[in-house]
């Protein structure tokens, strides 16, 4: 077989995506049909900025998707004969041709640039939201309430965010911590806070219907309670409180130690977002009008005060899904949490960067790809923060 030149590089490529492509149109397609209807995302295709940011995170979403119909190779097998060849270089049993190049251990890095997507938006979209919904739990009522409860969390939040992260993240994964339990006991606190908020906004909103809502908090608490202890619980472990049968949710320690971090470094933004926001809502018309009503503080804050403060959060959430890419590829890069062998864009990144000047193409790729998904996040929360505005 021979070497492909770069315009057979690029076809070959084009036509490995085919089934993103039909996904990317289909989803534009519909979106625009139906883009009044769809409310703030609809008004999305209205900003050309916001269309091009969503078509990049689309891309790679769909790309995570659809990875096991578009990697050429198993990410992890090894050719002696190509380490480091060039982009396009045929294998050497004729099976087809590493696209982009090989990198220092033979592996083909077009399989792995698809695969560490997947890593990628499996992590980050939900540690954002995990992050979110403790920041919300917390930032609301302290915003609303004021006083020492406020000022306890404020300087907490205020302690964790002057922690430099790299040394939280450095301190997390090494095996003294790790045997103590800590990254596990972190989550204990932190994953009970998502299933608090979303029993209070059950509560809230069908508090005056105490029937129906005694009925969808019980399901909330059995179902939401055991993915909380399946997703502590690990067998083995200083927490291991389901047995086996049961525990069907199984994080590996690595992704818990980095899901933990992401969120624990997060949270303390996002509180001081919401509290600031909640602080000047709080004083409207509309939140005096709740209150004369005799609604509950819980209501207000979570009827009242949080859909209007959307628009922002939105936008931040967007913006935070692109930090904790980088994030990701940060602890990736120093080695903190992910396996050696994983394809993650930050580990890749590291292993090509040894041979740069040699070899480019093992952290060009991954780097590349890092950089899109973030890019369009950016462009995709510029176009959210102008149709909002326009509300």
């Amino acid at each position: 077989m021979e070497p492909l030149a770069w315009g057979a590089i690029l076809a070959s490529v084009l036509r490995l995506f085919l089934p993103v492509w039909i996904a990317l149109v289909a989803t534009f397609a519909l979106s625009i049909v139906f883009k009044r209807r769809l409310g703030l995302y609809g008004k999305l295709f209205d900003s050309t900025v916001g269309m091009i940011g969503f078509g990049f995170v689309m891309f790679w979403v769909f790309t995570a998707l659809f990875a096991p119909l578009i990697e050429t190779r198993d990410v992890l097998s090894q050719i002696s004969q190509m380490k480091n060849v060039l982009p396009g270089t045929p294998i050497p049993d004729g099976s087809g041709h590493y696209l982009f190049g090989g990198d220092n251990l033979g592996r083909d890095v077009f399989s792995r640039m698809v695969a560490g997507s997947r890593i990628v938006i499996q992590i980050a979209p939900l540690a954002t939201m995990f992050a979110f919904m403790v920041g919300v739990t917390l930032g609301l009522p302290a915003g609303y309430y004021g006083g020492v409860f406020d000022t306890g969390l404020s300087f907490l939040a205020n302690l964790v965010l002057a922690f430099p992260v790299i040394l939280l993240f450095y301190l997390l994964v090494t095996p003294e911590i790790v045997e103590t339990g800590l990254p596990q006991y972190i989550a204990v606190v932190l994953f009970i806070l998502p299933l608090l908020f979303l029993v209070l906004l059950i509560n809230s909103r069908y508090y005056v219907t105490p029937g129906f809502r005694n009925i969808v908090i019980a399901v909330v608490l059995v179902i939401g309670g055991w993915a909380y202890l399946s997703l502590v619980s690990e067998a083995g472990t200083k927490i291991a409180v389901l047995p086996q049968a049961l525990d069907i949710i199984h994080v590996p320690a690595n992704i818990l130690i980095v899901f933990v971090s992401v969120v624990f470094v997060n949270a303390p933004t996002v509180f001081r977002i919401v509290r600031g926001i909640v602080l000047d809502i709080k004083t409207r018309d509309y939140v005096s009008a709740a209150q004369t009503r005799g609604e509950r503080p819980w209501y207000i804050m979570l009827w009242e005060i949080l859909p209007n403060a959307r628009g922002p959060l939105i936008v931040d959430f967007c913006l935070r899904i692109g930090y904790t890419t980088i994030l990701l590829g940060t602890l990736g890069f120093f080695g903190l949490g992910l396996s050696p062998e994983s394809p993650d864009w930050g580990s890749t990144i590291n292993a090509g960067r040894k041979l740069l000047t040699i070899a480019p193409w093992p952290a060009l790729v991954p780097a590349i790809a890092l950089m899109s998904l973030v890019l369009g996040l950016n462009l995709l929360a510029d176009g959210l923060r102008e149709e909002s505005l326009k509300d």
